[in-house]
């Protein structure tokens, strides 16, 4: 080997070579950019975590919410009055405006039909109604 060359080659003119090997860097570039193709989308899904629990006071309410619910017979009841389901719509459009900006809380036994569920929401929609919610309770944590 000569002093001053890289590997040793010298080209035919007598110079040195001074030619990179690129295949090697071409490889390593190759499994970094596979490597972080199947990292990305692991860094954009969140973790799970165990939140803590909290207990705090329900916020203050001036009036009495509206409640629509449905037992499971099916049958309809406005606040505490029981509606028929073919009078609903007419009855939520007859309510004041600043009503319908309020939220309309459903409660729906769980053993009702998805149909009957979906039918009422519908009406309530229609009625103008801007923020029905569906009422729920949490589920138990499993431990």
């Amino acid at each position: 080997m000569g002093m001053g060359t890289a590997s040793g080659k010298r080209s035919r003119r007598g110079g040195v070579m001074a030619d990179i090997n690129v295949t090697p860097l071409v490889d390593v570039m190759l499994v970094l950019l596979i490597i972080f193709m199947v990292a990305a989308p692991m860094m954009t899904q969140g973790l799970e975590v165990d939140l803590p629990e909290a207990t705090t006071r329900a916020l203050p309410q001036t009036e009495k919410p509206l409640v629509l619910t449905i037992n499971k017979e099916g049958e309809l009841y406005l606040r505490k009055d029981k509606v028929a389901t073919a009078s609903l719509l007419a009855q939520l459009q007859g309510m004041p405006e600043e009503q319908k900006k309020e939220p309309i809380y459903i409660h729906a036994d769980k053993n009702v039909p998805y149909g009957t569920v979906m039918s009422t929401l519908s009406a309530v929609h229609r009625a103008g109604f801007e923020k029905p919610s569906m009422v729920t309770l949490p589920e138990e944590s499993k431990k």
